[in-house]
């Protein structure tokens, strides 16, 4: 492991800890004897320790390539295409609040729900492939369907709830 650098003197690495940290510490006889010691650690045993965890170099890259002008342009397109299909899943497939408890129940259930989604953008992506035509006419089939029952909605002004409606400024 590297050794980190602090004010002009070196820290050497010491450990991780379980929570992902390495420790850098410095030399207890060379702190011991520093004048600027007050500013750097309180320690009476004179050891500055420094935590750095052990993503932050992963961390650091990241941000650094986030300003670039590639990744600026990649992050406007965000918007069109990652909060799309998390907007989806709120909208179409009831992902707004969840009915089980606990964490793995949760994971399961939104991993299956986004499974159906993907499943979902498979076969209409091969459908498109194997038959364009086919697609249209199906397409074309559901938009009438759904424009009649639309119409029968609006006539009737009832859901098939028999929830009645008044809809007599439409019409």
């Amino acid at each position: 492991m590297a050794a980190k650098r602090y004010q002009e003197e070196l820290l050497a690495y010491r450990t991780a800890n379980w929570d992902g940290y390495r420790e850098y510490a410095s030399d207890p006889k060379i702190c011991a004897r520093c004048p600027a010691r007050h500013l750097c650690t309180k320690s009476k045993n004179c050891v500055k320790t420094v935590l750095r965890h052990i993503w932050k170099d992963y961390e650091e890259l990241a941000d650094d390539a986030r300003y670039t002008l590639e990744y600026k342009e990649l992050y406007t397109r965000r918007k069109e295409t990652i909060e799309r299909v998390f907007a989806d899943a709120k909208e179409k497939y009831a992902m707004r609040c969840t009915f089980y408890r606990g964490l793995t129940q949760v994971s399961n259930w939104v991993r299956l729900k986004f499974v159906a989604m993907n499943l979902k953008k498979l076969a209409r992506w091969k459908a498109r492939m194997c038959f364009p035509q086919l697609l249209s006419l199906f397409c074309l089939y559901f938009t009438h369907l759904y424009f009649a029952a639309c119409l029968v909605f609006l006539q009737t002004g009832r859901f098939s709830t028999g929830c009645s409606l008044d809809f007599q400024g439409f019409l």
